[in-house]
């Protein structure tokens, strides 16, 4: 039995040996491979030093990305560039003071809406890329010339973003050699303070809030309507008049001012309260509009650069009206860039969006642009044509081409005198031809098959508009219409005094307004009309009269009609080119004193025919 116990206490002392043994196998094994991956070691003291510039180096390093991913809306790369062009203002990336700074929302050229929002994840990636490229080009200068030896192997770096912090581990092999002193570390660690993961969450909140909301729209509506002249009535027999340049300089201007007086701190004044974004979000941002950025402001109705609202109720026929007045109803699409900057004391994230106003109401979330029709067209250019612009001398002459068809314009490139590229297919569209000094030109071509076309572009001649009334110079209000059937102008006299015209056969019509007090007290009438009857006498159709008041409002006309005419004219080529001056004699008519005598001068306008001489 004793001898049983002995040899079983033995096999147990055996196991307890195989035990420790294998535990002791796998320390050491464990150890050898922490050693050789994470690099726990001990820099000898003189070796120490030039250690630590490395690390110096490498949150240098760390810090400059940090710096380009905040300073380019996440991006150290820039994705690839897409230009603008003379339809959409917009490129894929926003100049700011020389940084080029990816949009996060904008329109591209071909009319389509697209976002390039790096993740953070995306960030990650592109910063530990930057470390991994740049780490080897720490300078260790100092130390070589003391005697070090540094060798470097490939490096791998991978970066972790916080909302304080960004954490770096760097494998790379570095040998360190000075006297008798030898060491190498393989893993490196850094951790650099920074608030870029709070500032990127807080970007994130603002860009998100806008798709939702689209509040950079409202407050452009709000801009507009504000600003320039959108619709409106008013009790007046002259025309009210608008220069498209000053309406869009106002309208820049109060974008510009508005955009930078938005704000996400709690507001504490009425004034602030309008101006108070809220993003729910930890840090602080402004907004920044300028006018110098890229931008495309368009309206319609309008007349060459004026908006011209004519009255209604002194042409002849509508006596019955008893009063003059005008309507107005102005439509625009407006584009422009607005830069968005999260900061929390210096540190600063910023990125841009287009902000789009399409027919005086915010652009729609989410949707796409114009894509079911500019995709179509304008992405399958597969027919080669040979494009030759030249003037009516048959000089070569620069152009910029474009393409429309089925209502969607494809811009094309630029022609030096003559261009060969790929149009899209397309029976009997239109090449639109546009140079410097000439009247844009629509020119109609198939591009079914391989083909060729030569524009002739007609040149603007700019001419000094001199008006007199009844032989005397005239310098107070009045309204030059040239009409043709390619090339209408209008002038606003005497705010404008030039004009720019083409060889052709225009219809010349000057209206002049001078100063009156036309009054007129309210006034009531009776209309009356035939109604279906009520009860079961209507369902047989029969009618009774039915009779109302109306209450015309008094008024007082200060400006009314008091000379013109009109008269057809064929400007040559050859006139415009060797004279500087129009000058057009009108007759004068007396000032109306009466709503009678005011529709007697639009009668007699239209007998009067002015005198048009060239100098």
């Amino acid at each position: 039995m004793e001898r049983n116990n002995f040899r079983n206490n033995k096999k147990g002392q055996v196991t307890i040996f195989i035990i420790i043994a294998i535990v002791l196998v796998a320390g050491i094994v464990i150890f050898l491979w922490a050693r050789g991956n994470f690099s726990i070691v001990s820099v000898p003291a003189s070796i120490q030093p030039a250690y630590t510039s490395f690390i110096a180096c490498l949150e240098d390093k760390t810090s400059l990305g940090i710096n380009l991913l905040e300073q380019r809306g996440g991006y150290i790369e820039l994705p690839e560039f897409e230009p603008g062009n003379s339809f959409m203002p917009f490129s894929s990336q926003l100049n700011f003071f020389g940084t080029s700074i990816p949009y996060w929302y904008y329109v591209s050229g071909n009319n389509i809406q697209k976002t390039q929002i790096p993740s953070k994840t995306n960030m990650q990636q592109s910063l530990a890329s930057y470390i991994s490229e740049t780490i080897r080009e720490c300078n260790y200068d100092d130390y070589y010339s003391q005697g070090f030896e540094i060798v470097q192997d490939e490096p791998f770096a991978t970066v972790t973003i916080n909302n304080n912090e960004v954490l770096v581990n760097l494998n790379m092999n570095m040998e360190f050699n000075y006297g008798n002193d030898t060491v190498t570390v393989k893993s490196h660690k850094t951790t650099v303070k920074s608030k870029l993961g709070s500032l990127y969450d807080s970007a994130k909140k603002v860009y998100d809030k806008e798709q939702k909301e689209l509040f950079l729209e409202n407050y452009a509506v709000d801009n507009l309507r504000m600003q320039a002249p959108v619709d409106g009535t008013e009790i007046t027999c002259s025309p009210k008049i608008w220069s498209a340049e000053e309406v869009f300089a106002k309208l820049k201007t109060a974008i510009e001012s508005n955009t930078l007086a938005l704000h996400t701190q709690s507001p504490k004044t009425t004034t602030e309260k309008y101006y108070y974004i809220d993003a729910d979000i930890s840090d602080s941002a402004r907004f920044i509009n300028s006018q110098d950025w890229a931008s495309s402001y368009e309206v319609n109705p309008s007349e060459e650069s004026m908006l011209i609202a004519n009255p209604v109720g002194n042409q002849q026929g509508l006596g019955i009206l008893g009063f003059c007045y005008i309507s107005y109803h102005f439509v625009y699409n407006a584009k422009y860039p607005v830069l968005v900057q999260v900061y929390n004391g210096d540190e600063i994230f910023q990125f841009p969006m287009a902000v789009v106003i399409q027919g005086n109401k915010p652009r729609t979330a989410g949707d796409t642009i114009g894509e079911s029709a500019e995709s179509d067209l304008c992405s399958y250019k597969n027919t080669v044509q040979t494009i030759s612009t030249y003037n009516t001398n048959l000089d070569s002459v620069p152009a910029l081409i474009s393409y429309k068809c089925l209502g969607q314009t494809c811009l094309i490139g630029n022609s030096t005198g003559t261009l060969t590229a790929n149009f899209p297919q397309c029976s009997n569209g239109f090449i639109i031809a546009k140079a410097e000094g000439y009247q844009e030109t629509e020119y109609i071509h198939s591009t079914i098959s391989e083909g060729s076309a030569s524009v002739i572009i007609n040149k603007l001649y700019e001419m000094n508009v001199n008006l007199k009334l009844s032989g005397q110079n005239y310098n107070s209000q009045a309204i030059i219409y040239f009409t043709s059937k390619d090339n209408s102008r209008t002038v606003s006299y005497p705010q404008e005094k030039t004009v720019k015209l083409t060889e052709g056969d225009y219809n010349i019509s000057v209206y002049i307004y001078r100063n009156s007090s036309i009054n007129f007290p309210q006034t009531t009438r009776q209309e009356c009309t035939d109604v279906a009857m009520s009860g079961i006498g209507g369902l047989f159709g029969l009618t009774e009269k039915k009779c109302f008041d109306i209450t015309i409002p008094s008024q007082i006309i200060t400006s009314s009609l008091a000379g013109g005419g009109n008269k057809n004219y064929y400007f040559f080529e050859t006139d415009l080119s060797n004279f500087e001056n129009i000058e057009i004699n009108a007759d004068s008519f007396s000032v109306p004193t009466t709503l009678e005598e005011l529709q007697n001068n639009y009668l007699n306008f239209d007998t009067k025919e002015l005198e048009v001489n060239l100098r």
